[in-house]
């Protein structure tokens, strides 16, 4: 998912993470989207994007790492 950097659209990511059954992820008062990473604490930037890693972990990935990582998959329904 990637993050406008509001607080609207934080709602998601945060329920995104919490139905993970983990609580590693919080939205502070000053706007700050902080997601707990097997390497620690990271914060997130307004777009970027947040993923969730092969052992379910959830950390935030710029957008130009992102773009030059992952491509569009296609559609199988």
């Amino acid at each position: 998912m990637q993050w406008d950097g509001t607080v609207e659209g934080v709602t998601p990511i945060i329920d995104w993470i919490l139905d993970a059954g983990t609580i590693v992820a919080s939205f502070t008062k000053e706007g700050v989207l902080r997601i707990e990473t097997l390497e620690g604490t990271m914060s997130a930037s307004t777009n970027d994007y947040i993923i969730k890693g092969v052992q379910d972990e959830f950390y935030p990935c710029k957008p130009d790492i992102f773009d030059a990582t992952y491509e569009l998959a296609e559609d199988t329904e």
